[in-house]
């Protein structure tokens, strides 16, 4: 069976010569696994900057009853990118986003007001000229409501990161360690555009918290590779 969707790509690996094995979040029908041949042709012919992170797709696909990896019949841009793949910030940004919503987001099914969410949300990061560069932390805080476990505040983040078992080999921070970090944390949470941080160092360490929150509630969260190059694109 055909079904028309709109897509967010997330990942894709390389699959024979010419094709790829490609991960989109879809409006209609959740998280799907699709193999597209003949993408990766050298020339003026190739497609493969359709399948960059986050790229968002109008798509014909084919549904299987029995679920596993289907096609793509038909698919074309279905927001073209101003910046989010020009600017170096915005696309370690978005590299970060698409890893974890691989990593999170797991249903195979539909979920509106998820696929709104993201969909919305990378349209805003792709139009925002300046004040972006906390844009991801927000985007965790507000993801973690869509999949069950958001926060109402920030001393409950804090509060489950401080008291959870030591996530490495390392000493824990002090429960007064995190809460130095409560007040920006409430600020992202119900100001963004208008919430500051001072500089990279604490950056770094609000998405630390962050990502230990979500290791706390999302299963085999695993490794997140951009982690390091964002915070280092982030650093200023």
């Amino acid at each position: 069976m055909l079904v028309k969707t709109r897509g967010i790509v997330l990942n894709f690996i390389r699959y024979r010569e010419t094709s790829i094995i490609v991960r989109i979040y879809t409006e209609q029908l959740g998280l799907q696994t699709y193999i597209v041949n003949s993408v990766r042709k050298k020339g003026p012919g190739t497609r493969i900057a359709l399948f960059q992170p986050l790229m968002l797709l109008e798509m014909v696909v084919y549904q299987s009853g029995s679920g596993g990896i289907t096609r793509i019949s038909e698919y074309k841009c279905a927001h073209p990118f101003h910046t989010l793949h020009y600017d170096i910030r915005k696309s370690s940004v978005a590299l970060f986003l698409s890893e974890i919503i691989s990593a999170s987001v797991k249903e195979e099914e539909e979920n509106l007001p998820l696929f709104k969410f993201l969909y919305q949300s990378i349209v805003a990061l792709d139009n925002l000229e300046t004040g972006f560069e906390n844009f991801h932390l927000a985007f965790l805080m507000q993801l973690a409501h869509y999949l069950g476990f958001g926060a109402h505040n920030a001393a409950e983040i804090t509060n489950q990161v401080a008291f959870a078992p030591p996530s490495g080999h390392g000493s824990q921070p002090s429960v007064m360690h995190f809460q130095m970090f409560e007040g920006m944390l409430d600020e992202l949470m119900e100001r963004p555009q208008e919430a500051l941080v001072p500089n990279g160092k604490v950056r770094k360490e609000l998405l630390n918290i962050l990502i230990r929150f979500y290791q706390l509630h999302v299963d085999r969260l695993g490794e997140i590779k951009s982690l390091h190059v964002l915070s280092d694109v982030l650093s200023d």
